[in-house]
């Protein structure tokens, strides 16, 4: 469309809000009517034609066909369009025949919103199109706006004109309109700033994003396309899309059809996402309205290309229960299997924190990513993500699955780091995330990092949080930079910096590291007593005991009430399942009991510390044994840890002691992977009779996880950076994990070093030479 028409149009319609909404809405409100009309115009522009079409067949429906419901098939043939209207107005025509009556016209227009069918009715409905008429009708403007609206000096139809003057307008093409529409979107989102990011991605952003998808497959392209946004906002992302690849002055003209999908969870913006679909000729059908975490709309369907801009730092805990149930994952989207460290498949968390959802959308496009025996082209996606899906969350964890479930089946490509106030509501950094399940052979097994956050140019007036924005030269060299796969270090202050890397070079093994437990033990009267109290309820049952005395053992029942009514009153909160435990007779015996056993076994053992505990156990077990205890081995524990502590100087805690001879040995050292000179890094330490082995309780304040390259060797890691250091630690490799993180910091940071003494005296003198001796006289060096 020409750019002067493109210009005209744009300020024609803005000009009706200052004209005729200024005292009727505020600024921040002129868009819930212009955008609706603008919306409504046009679909009725494109009924026009057809209006003598539509109502013969709705004559034929009712009188010769004795339809009892309208024939949607026959009306929607007759319109031309997936859409249709029943009522004997248009736009034309109410302004035409308005009177000075707003609650005639009123009603007229009102009967004409009625007859439209049920796909245009919804979108009415979302924008909430009837309030607002309502609302211009009691402040005297609606005939004024309609007026506007069906001006002959404009055309928004898709057939030439002539204005009142006899001069030429051009057709508006669904294309041409499309950009009308989008400008109009774009000039109320920046007008109102507090909102402009929640819906709307900066059109230079997108112009990237499609160049990234598009570029590198555009002489190879489907012959039938579709292309789907999990989070489409007002459609942004997919008309771009679809104009870099239709618009004949674009690098790319597709031959075959292009299908956009969509869904968005805002009324507003997916009645107008939806609307742009019908004013561009698109299936309206296609833009579903509602969460996407939720419900899988699109089951079932896989897309050729994904472009996406999904909410990150957004909680979607009101979501976890479409999701999760109790524990389990129950959305087949969002179900993995990992290997674990020895090579078995095994299902994992793909559900990063509740407080942040942005990963959910992506694994949502990988969803539905087309396996290769479905399209040999596969599919491209192209996602803008915070800082948080990079490196959130520890190995095992749901974020560092999903990065590891992505890159493992090598579908990452790359990943572009964008300048900070790019978007209009956040400052923060973003990054661009680009996947392919068909990478071609040179990007096989490689992850191509972008640096490009100093690449910009900034702007003469902030828009919110926007303070810069990418020129077309900027897209050329970040696009350059990712089709060739570009090796660079960034040229001065400006520019692109780009590395490729192996995949495995994101992950790492979390190793355990563990250390003995020592413990020194002593039975004294002071350390039974706090048997007395399970450790859950302490507070509650400490003063249950100092209130009620020997009587809450006899009869707890009766001091239920009051118990209950405490733990109330002082905001204890207790679930169910502890209120029930507390108030059980079954609990206070068995902790009296536990305080009895323990004052008999200080009887018989007094109270003696001992510094090995191995010691002192084997004197508790002989006790128990001999005076015939009922303990099981839960309360035998308790016993035990209320009379023990760590000592640095105790004997270490002996677990077991067991024979490694023959196949058991054997079996031990494949699944170790080491030799029998080295068991005791893996916590198997041999004693002085052959193949005898002792292995030690470990210390759970001691433990400690070392973050180990997938490149490296867990065990010549351990030997290097460990042993040195803390002689009696060994690996635990039973609980080694795998985790991938990506870090921009690490690759990319560049130190600059302090400027020497001599250079900040220099500078300092040349000063001096400027101000007249007045920093000598001021530092008092005169």
């Amino acid at each position: 469309m020409n750019q002067q028409v493109h210009n005209k149009l744009v300020s024609f319609i803005w000009s009706i809000a200052d004209d005729y909404l200024r005292d009727v809405y505020q600024r921040g409100k002129y868009r819930d009517v212009i955008l609706p009309m603008i919306v409504l115009r046009r679909l009725d522009a494109l009924l026009e034609p057809s209006k003598d079409a539509v109502m013969e067949e709705l004559i034929f429906q009712r009188d010769e066909a004795g339809f009892t419901e309208w024939d949607e098939s026959g009306l929607c043939e007759a319109s031309g369009y997936v859409f249709y209207n029943t009522s004997t107005w248009t736009l034309q025509k109410l302004r035409g025949t308005a009177t000075n009556s707003q609650q005639i016209l009123l009603a007229n227009f009102e009967d004409y919103l009625n007859g439209f069918s049920y796909n245009v009715k919804e979108i009415i409905e979302k924008f909430k199109l009837r309030s607002q008429v309502r609302h211009m009708a009691n402040k005297d403007v609606l005939l004024n706006v309609l007026e506007k609206f069906t001006s002959p000096h404009i055309n928004l139809t898709p057939f030439e004109k002539e204005d009142p003057e006899g001069r030429k307008l051009a057709a508006l093409s669904n294309l041409g309109m499309g950009y009308v529409f989008e400008e109009l979107i774009r000039k109320f989102n920046e007008e109102n700033n507090e909102e402009a990011g929640e819906h709307f991605t900066p059109r230079e952003v997108i112009d990237l994003m499609t160049h990234i998808i598009f570029d590198p497959v555009k002489d190879n392209l489907p012959p039938v396309m579709t292309i789907y946004d999990p989070a489409c906002g007002s459609g942004g992302m997919l008309t771009e899309a679809q104009n870099f690849i239709k618009d004949e002055e674009g690098i790319i003209k597709a031959l075959g059809d292009v299908y956009l999908y969509g869904k968005e969870i805002n009324d507003e913006t997916y009645a107008i996402c939806k609307s742009d679909m019908m004013i561009k000729g698109n299936n309206p059908e296609n833009i579903r309205v509602g969460s996407t975490l939720s419900t899988d709309e699109f089951a079932g369907n896989t897309f050729d290309f994904m472009l996406s801009n999904p909410p990150y730092g957004k909680s979607w805990s009101s979501e976890q229960k479409y999701i999760k149930d109790g524990k389990e994952v129950i959305d087949p989207r969002f179900q993995i299997k990992l290997n674990n460290y020895w090579g078995v498949d095994e299902d994992a968390d793909a559900i990063p924190r509740s407080s942040d959802g942005q990963l959910l959308f992506l694994m949502e496009m990988v969803s539905k990513m087309k396996p290769l025996t479905q399209s040999d082209k596969g599919t491209r996606i192209a996602s803008v993500h915070n800082g948080s899906s990079l490196f959130t969350g520890d190995a095992g964890g749901g974020e560092s699955n999903i990065r590891r479930y992505i890159i493992e089946n090598d579908w990452l490509e790359a990943i572009v780091q964008l300048p900070n106030n790019l978007f209009y509501n956040t400052g923060i950094t973003t990054y661009i995330w680009i996947l392919s399940n068909n990478k071609p052979a040179t990007r096989k097994g490689k992850v191509q990092l972008i640096d490009a956050g100093q690449l910009y140019r900034k702007l003469r007036k902030n828009l919110g949080n926007k303070n810069c924005e990418f020129s077309p030269k900027h897209i050329t060299e970040i696009v350059t930079a990712y089709t060739k796969m570009s090796v660079k270090e960034r040229e001065g202050e400006k520019g692109v910096s780009a590395q490729v890397f192996d995949n495995a070079d994101f992950g790492y093994y979390k190793a355990s590291i563990e250390r003995p437990k020592r413990l020194k033990a002593q039975f004294t009267a002071e350390r039974i007593e706090t048997l007395r109290f399970d450790k859950s309820l302490q507070e509650p049952m400490q003063w249950a005991y100092t209130t009620f005395g020997e009587s809450i053992y006899t009869n707890t029942k009766e001091h239920e009430k009051e118990l209950l009514d405490w733990c109330e009153k002082n905001d204890l909160n207790l679930s169910s399942a502890n209120k029930k435990k507390l108030t059980k007779a079954d609990t206070w015996k068995k902790h009296l009991y536990l305080v009895k056993t323990g004052m008999s076994l200080l009887k018989a053992i007094g109270e003696n510390e001992y510094a090995d505990f191995n010691q002192f156990k084997v004197l508790v077990d002989a006790e128990i044994k001999k005076q015939k205890l009922s303990l099981g081995a839960s309360d035998k524990k308790a016993i035990l840890n209320a009379v023990s502590w760590y000592d640095a100087e105790a004997e270490k805690v002996i677990k077991k002691i067991e024979k490694l001879t023959g196949d058991k040995l054997n079996k031990l050292l494949v699944h170790l992977d080491c030799k029998e000179s080295d068991l005791a890094d893996f916590g198997y330490f041999a004693t002085n009779k052959k193949g005898e082995y002792i292995t030690y309780e470990t210390e759970s304040d001691l433990r400690d996880t070392e973050n180990v390259p997938l490149k490296d060797n867990i065990h010549s890691y351990f030997l290097r950076e460990v042993k040195p250091h803390v002689a009696e630690a060994w690996i635990n490799l039973d609980a080694t994990k795998i985790g991938y993180e990506i870090s921009f910091n690490k690759y990319f940071y560049k130190h600059t070093p302090l400027r020497s003494i001599e250079e900040v005296t220099a500078d300092i003198l040349a000063l001096e030479e400027k101000s007249d001796g007045l920093i000598a006289e001021i530092l008092n060096l005169g």
